[in-house]
């Protein structure tokens, strides 16, 4: 007859040989709705407002990326984003979602869809540039921080 170590006896002594500061409680996941993340997209769209690329960048987690609508470089880092910032905000930009899908996850949200920037372009006139989105969120264990927002421009519609 074969002895087989019982399966708890088992886990058990396994857990023992782990440290026990290497033990951690599973993090808690906050609790997001649609309306929550939606709200990050009015944060975002008061701190343009404000003209001040610093307000805009403090969503920003600290190693996000953004891939912006009227650039084809890509940032990362605060410093980075905030030197695109610094000149895009001088257009006085005005975002409106127009379409919008959420996916909540623990500790991450995405919002991405149809949105159109309005803003002046060279001459000083505003226009409107339609564009696609997509804001990945990442809870930070304070606050909702942008760790991802890529925007580009939507090709015309083929008749």
């Amino acid at each position: 007859m074969t002895h087989r170590p019982a399966p708890l006896a088992v886990l058990g002594l396994l857990a023992l040989a782990v440290p026990a500061g290497a033990r951690t409680a599973p993090a808690a996941c906050p609790a997001a709705t649609e309306a929550q993340v939606a709200a990050q997209f009015d944060r975002f769209n008061a701190a343009w407002a404000t003209g001040d690329p610093d307000k805009v960048v403090a969503l920003f987690a600290p190693d996000a990326t953004l891939l912006a609508t009227v650039s084809n470089a890509e940032r990362k880092g605060h410093a980075k984003i905030r030197g695109y910032f610094e000149d895009f905000l001088k257009g006085e930009p005005v975002g409106r979602i127009e379409t919008s899908t959420v996916l909540i996850d623990c500790n991450t949200a995405q919002r991405s869809g149809n949105w159109t920037v309005n803003m002046k372009n060279a001459n000083g006139d505003r226009v409107d540039v339609a564009a696609r989105y997509s804001f990945i969120y990442r809870w930070d264990g304070k606050d909702w921080k942008i760790q991802h927002l890529h925007s580009s421009v939507r090709p015309p519609v083929n008749p």
